[in-house]
């Protein structure tokens, strides 16, 4: 029989492993996650670390307006580029 082992590495990956495990299986079950979310997040925390010069929360605002803008125009380029690559693909 084997002898359960229960040490702290172990105890805390159990606690993360069933703290995530609804969002594991929204993931596996419908393939939705919060990548994006999590990025765009990422984005802003970096904005207003780098903006520190800005007293106008105004300003911080409109600086991540404008730098989510300028990303959201990249992706769509992208898509219609890879859109447009597949069309004129010859097989």
């Amino acid at each position: 029989m084997a002898v359960p082992c229960v040490t702290p590495s172990h105890w805390r990956l159990w606690q993360t492993i069933r703290a995530w495990w609804p969002a594991v299986e929204v993931l596996i079950e419908h393939r939705i996650t919060n990548a994006r979310t999590e990025a765009a997040n990422t984005s802003i925390k970096h904005i207003k670390r780098t903006g520190r010069v800005y007293g106008n929360p105004r300003h911080h605002q409109a600086r991540i307006l404008l730098t989510s803008d300028a990303r959201q125009e990249r992706i769509i380029a992208e898509a219609i580029k890879q859109a447009t690559e597949l069309r004129t693909k010859r097989y």
